[in-house]
C-alpha cells in the first residue's frame, strides 16, 4: 500500500496532542536553547513573550514525537488487517517553518499532517516523494506553527 492510497491529497489527519508544562519547556531550553523566555519564567516576564514560553525547536520536536506515535499506531493496525504498511522514511527536509505564536507552560497542541502531494522520482523508479503541510493548533485554536516537509517512500 502507498502513503497517497491510505491518506488521499488534502486529508488532514490529527496525529496527537502534547502537553507543554513549564518543567518541559526548561529542560529542553537547557540542553537546546538556553535563552532566558524558555528558562526562567520571572526573568521571561520582561521579554516580548510576557512569560515562559516554548522553544520553537520544541514546539516542532512534538509534531515529531506526536507523528511518530501516530504512524507507529497506524502500521500496527494496518498490520493487524494482513495490510503491508508503506516503507517511509527518511525526510530530505521541510521548509517555511513558522512560529506563529507562543507556546506557554500548559499550553495542550494538537498536531496535523495534511498530504499535498506524492510523485514518484523520475531519478530513483519505486522511490516517492511525500509532500506535507504540518500544523500545531493550541486549545484556543490558534495556529502555534506551521511548515512543509517531505518524507521517502520506498515501494
Amino acid at each position: 500500500m502507498r502513503f497517497a492510497e491510505l491518506m488521499a491529497i488534502g486529508t488532514r489527519i490529527e496525529t496527537g496532542t502534547l502537553e507543554f508544562s513549564a518543567e518541559d519547556i526548561v529542560r529542553f531550553a537547557e540542553k537546546f536553547d538556553p535563552q532566558p523566555f524558555h528558562l526562567d519564567p520571572e526573568a521571561a516576564k520582561g521579554f516580548v513573550f510576557g512569560g515562559l514560553c516554548a522553544s520553537g525547536w520544541h514546539t516542532a520536536a512534538g509534531w515529531m514525537k506526536m507523528f511518530l506515535a501516530y504512524w507507529a499506531a497506524e502500521s500496527a493496525r494496518l498490520q493487524a488487517a494482513g495490510i503491508a504498511p508503506p516503507d517511509m522514511g527518511p525526510s530530505p527536509g521541510f521548509r517555511r517553518l513558522q512560529w506563529l505564536r507562543p507556546v506557554y507552560a500548559g499550553d495542550r497542541i494538537t498536531y496535523y499532517a495534511t498530504l499535498q502531494a506524492s510523485c514518484e522520482l523520475a531519478s530513483r523508479p519505486g522511490t516517492w516523494l511525500n509532500t506535507t503541510l504540518n500544523e500545531g493548533v493550541n486549545q484556543n485554536g490558534d495556529l502555534v506553527i506551521r511548515f512543509e516537509s517531505n518524507v521517502l517512500e520506498f515501494a
